[in-house]
């Protein structure tokens, strides 16, 4: 395929690549750069870098850089042609150069895209006509859902018919084997093809870059199997996609919170109720690369899974591919209901949001179906050291008796039980926290520390006055990095004098390395005004706090532990500062 340079230039000039990147990456303005988690390689701090005004992307972690149309080749997994016309596609530009035979025949994946835009709006026409769409919209009615609903989910109807989408795919020029291939179509025995889906509510499920990739048939009656899934095709594999993630991506990444449920029509609920920011996972339990996709645009997830035995299971399972993908993972339980859906129609959106503000943590969700998988089977010796056993599994050592206090009221133990038990269990077993992450934000625990010192660099060097302000509540002790550690303790030596940016460059007059290190950092956090400033300022301070009363908790425990293994008795000095610090500590 020969296409004239010129064409390429107007393509590139007419792509915004942040938008672009944007429709796959979560990104963050950081200065006049777009930042996020590399799509390319796992990773738990961004490093991806997105340079709206010079056209190119470049990721520090793994390397891989380019222009928008490298993006798409690697990111689509297809050749610079694939990539070419998909971009002109978007930006609404011919490509006249193409060479004939290549413009005849169409990609694979783009030809199955094709047909299933095509299938899309032709299900979607059948609900919408007055006559063939009855009964499916009266399914919706009954279900609660919304004509503004049906829009936004682009949601259809598949007739009760063997042949109406071959025929508008006939019509539109498709070929039927690549439908078929595309899972639209069925081959029939007789030669020809006749329609896969029949008598079905159509649920399409959208790349987030827009491209029908699979659909969901919802029986309107009893007729099994319940639902008629898109299996695996060239454009779609079981398992990679998350529904809805295409109209939820933005909602989820301002909340930095998704919530999780287990089907098509929950989801719809959910976004019908207020909550945009929920995606279905479609199968039993989350896998990696659903993981993966979700942590692109939160680190936060909320599980909402069915009430039954199924439900609960693919909740446990979820939570450990959360957590190794690193999502911090929650769940909710819906009393009196099977499913979100339910609740939510006999409830209201009021009291599901009740539920999402006080969400279990992904520890208690596991210690609990653990307890009534096998709390009753048990003597009592052997359910302590159980206990002590999975609380050590599931988290991290400051939060131990946190847990064994609950534990140990689930099980009608004394929390020393537990606090005993530990010693006749190897800790060989153990992988200290490997469970989960999910409990760190409402028990005792450790919270990763991020790097800070850039930021409040950063922020100074913004406002030099909030130096002064700040010189006493941020040691300079506080600084892991030699380097950054200098620089602040010089300025704050300064602090009086400081009061625009070339203040602070004039400290380092001639100090080539110190130069060095506040260019580094500027621009690094752009934040609107002082009082944003200021609260970020404020939140550092705060978690040095937290970081002293973890520590503190850490001592205690230690020195406890030690107590006990020597069987000497615990001064109650030594237990009431535990407790304050755990009473400290949960409160955030």
């Amino acid at each position: 395929m020969r296409v004239d340079d010129g064409v390429k230039r107007e393509i590139l000039a007419r792509t915004d690549i942040g938008e672009v990147i944007g429709a796959y990456v979560s990104l963050r303005k950081r200065g006049n750069d777009l930042v996020g988690l590399c799509p390319f390689h796992g990773e738990k701090s961004p490093s991806f870098h997105v340079h709206p005004d010079r056209g190119f992307f470049k990721c520090f972690g793994c390397g891989v850089g380019g222009d928008v149309f490298t993006f798409v080749q690697k990111h689509e997994n297809v050749g610079f042609p694939d990539a070419l016309r998909m971009l002109a596609k978007r930006v609404g530009v011919e490509i006249e150069n193409e060479d004939p035979r290549a413009a005849r025949v169409r990609s694979e994946r783009e030809a199955i895209y094709h047909a299933n835009d095509i299938a899309r709006t032709w299900f979607h026409r059948m609900l919408l006509d007055g006559r063939i769409g009855a009964a499916a919209r009266a399914y919706c009615e009954q279900r609660g859902i919304t004509a503004a609903t049906i829009e936004a989910f682009a949601l259809g109807f598949a007739p009760d018919g063997w042949d109406g989408l071959v025929d508008e795919l006939r019509r539109n020029g498709v070929d039927l084997e690549l439908a078929a291939k595309a899972g639209l179509l069925k081959p029939s025995q007789r030669g020809g093809f006749y329609d896969f889906y029949r008598n079905r509510l159509m649920i399409p499920t959208l790349a987030t870059t827009g491209e029908t990739i699979a659909f969901g048939g919802r029986a309107l009656g009893d007729a099994e199997p319940k639902y008629l899934n898109t299996s695996t095709t060239p454009v779609y594999t079981k398992g990679r996609y998350l529904f809805a993630l295409n109209v939820a991506r933005r909602a989820a990444a301002r909340e930095d919170t998704a919530i999780v449920v287990e089907g098509y029509l929950d989801c719809i609920a959910v976004h019908q109720a207020g909550f945009t920011n929920a995606v279905a996972a479609l199968g039993t339990a989350f896998t990696p690369e659903q993981a993966r996709e979700l942590r692109k645009v939160a680190s936060r997830a909320i599980l909402c899974f069915d009430a039954d035995a199924a439900g609960v299971e693919a909740s446990l399972k979820s939570i450990d591919v959360l957590a190794t993908e690193g999502i911090a993972a929650f769940a909710i339980r819906v009393p009196g209901a099977k499913d979100p859906d339910e609740f939510i129609r006999a409830n209201g959106a009021d009291a599901f949001r009740a539920l999402l503000d006080k969400p279990l943590t992904a520890t208690q969700v596991k210690i609990d179906a653990e307890i009534e998988r096998r709390g009753n089977r048990m003597e009592r010796g052997a359910l302590a050291r159980w206990a002590e056993e999975t609380i050590r599994r599931l988290s991290s050592p400051a939060e131990y008796d946190r847990w064994r206090t609950y534990a140990a009221g689930r099980l009608d133990l004394d929390p020393d039980d537990l606090r005993r038990a530990r010693l006749m269990v190897e800790t060989g077993h153990f992988t200290r926290g490997a469970g989960t992450n999910g409990s760190r934000h409402v028990v005792p625990g450790t919270i990763e520390k991020p790097t800070f010192e850039r930021e409040v660099l950063s922020i100074v060097l913004d406002e030099p006055a909030l130096i002064a302000e700040y010189a006493e509540r941020i040691p300079p002790e506080r600084f892991g990095s030699e380097r950054f550690r200098r620089v602040w303790d010089a300025l704050r030596t300064h602090a009086g004098s400081l009061a625009q940016p070339s203040d602070v460059f004039a400290v380092f007059a001639g100090d080539d390395d110190a130069a060095a290190t506040l260019a580094s950092v500027s621009g690094a956090v752009r934040l609107a005004d002082s009082d944003d400033r200021r609260a970020k300022l404020d939140r550092v301070v705060a978690r040095f706090a937290r970081d002293d009363a973890e520590r503190r908790y850490r001592e205690l425990d230690g020195e406890m532990t030690r107590l006990f293994e020597a069987d000497r008795p615990i001064p109650d000095m030594l237990r009431a500062e535990l407790n304050a610090l755990s009473s400290q500590l949960k409160k955030g």
